[in-house]
């Protein structure tokens, strides 16, 4: 008989689980870089990317109450749609959240840079931090959810304070970026979608959630309003004080400098290095999550299938090794975008899924899902073709190690 997690987190704790998730590589790093393509378009590209992900949320919290188990849209895919939607689902999240947790990494060692003011090697401090984390996860963090809390509620008070210094300052200086051109201004809407999709953290746990069909959709749509109304605050002061500084991989550290004292630069720095760990914390255990659900199907080597005290080790340790390897990239904007393109095939299958929900198993109208789905897609046109590349070459080998499995189980 397989051996299954507890069910020890309410709804206060689903909600902060998810914050801790988004409110990490998003906000410190995505709107930066969607500011930087399209000026003060980025505001409509948060709408934007919120109403897509909004849609996403809803079929995904209708799926995780009506079939909770972990393993998220993996699951759904198999149960709703075939094995291969579901096996494709679950790569592409594997892919699209180790690449979100690459960029985390690196964006922690690119704040701490900034924050002591000397160079660093940023792939080797990446490197140091994702396996600190997996060490303490193996030891226990994963059960502090009171630290996940405060890690939440000084990032979201520091983000108060930047955006209300940021929105109060009479020395801004916007660029003169008036228009973004519609390639643009949807590239910049796929970058930031990536920012929203983290709610998934809490489908991905629905096998640790008390009464899922109550807690789970509240949560997840908590999670994107709140999220949605501090990505607007900081966009809106990136977008007023643009002009006046020179871009660096530390957005908010560095326009913080152009309206505020010097303490606001260095709070927000320590904040940004704070939102990385619980971002990476955070996404380990999701990523082991799906892993452990593949294992259990026979889409992944069997070790991953196996729990030690009620935790899936294996898969842990496993994750925490491909995020290691994507921080090699060392570049935020590569990691970011890579993540966009697996992320919105990963949603694609999230929709298509919960258009198959019938009678009591749907809460909500079926167009919201097609809304989803199509979001998903367009967007999805916008990505640079080179990462397209990347990832169905990922996918094709994927599917062979899978085939390669298989045919050693059979035989």
């Amino acid at each position: 008989m397989t051996a299954k997690p507890k069910r020890e987190i309410g709804l206060v704790g689903a909600v902060l689980l998810g914050l801790g998730s988004m409110l990490g590589s998003g906000v410190f790093v995505s709107i930066g870089l969607a500011e930087n393509m399209v000026g003060w378009w980025v505001l409509p590209a948060i709408l934007l990317a919120a109403l897509v992900a909004g849609c996403n949320a809803l079929s995904s919290a209708q799926l995780a109450a009506s079939h909770a188990k972990a393993g998220g849209t993996y699951e759904y895919g198999y149960v709703f749609l075939s094995p291969a939607a579901g096996f494709t689902a679950g790569t592409m999240f594997l892919l699209a959240k180790s690449a979100s947790a690459a960029t985390a990494a690196l964006a922690f060692a690119a704040y701490l840079e900034a924050l002591i003011g000397t160079d660093l090697r940023l792939i080797p401090v990446a490197l140091t931090l994702v396996a600190a984390l997996t060490a303490l996860v193996l030891a226990g963090l994963r059960r502090a959810n009171w630290l996940n809390a405060a890690i939440v509620l000084m990032v979201v008070a520091v983000l108060f304070a930047f955006v209300a210094l940021g929105s109060a300052s009479q020395t801004a200086e916007a660029s003169d970026s008036a228009q973004a051109s519609a390639p643009d201004f949807l590239h910049a809407c796929a970058l930031l979608f990536v920012a929203f999709t983290d709610y998934g953290r809490v489908a991905t746990m629905a096998e640790e959630v008390r009464d899922p069909k109550r807690t789970i959709p509240p949560a997840i749509l908590a999670t994107i309003a709140v999220t949605a109304l501090l990505y607007l605050g900081v966009g809106h002061v990136r977008a007023r004080h643009s002009g006046s500084f020179t871009e660096a991989g530390t957005p908010l550290e560095t326009v913080s400098l152009a309206f505020g004292p010097k303490w606001l630069a260095i709070v927000v720095a320590v904040a940004a290095m704070l939102a990385m760990i619980g971002v990476l914390l955070n996404l380990i255990l999701g990523l082991s999550r799906v892993l452990l659900a593949m294992g259990r199907r026979g889409d992944a080597p069997a070790l991953f299938s196996q729990l030690r005290s009620g935790e899936p080790v294996a898969a842990i340790v496993g994750m925490a090794m491909v995020v290691g390897g994507l921080c090699l990239l060392g570049d935020v904007r590569v990691a970011w975008t890579f993540s966009a393109v697996t992320v919105l095939v990963y949603y694609a299958v999230t929709n298509a899924a919960a258009l198959r929900l019938q009678g009591k198993e749907r809460l909500f109208p079926r167009w919201i899902a097609w809304i989803g789905l199509a979001g998903c897609l367009a967007l999805a046109a916008f990505v640079p073709p080179q990462y397209w590349l990347w990832a169905a070459f990922a996918l094709g080998a994927a599917f062979g190690l899978r085939k390669a499995i298989r045919l050693r189980v059979t035989s």
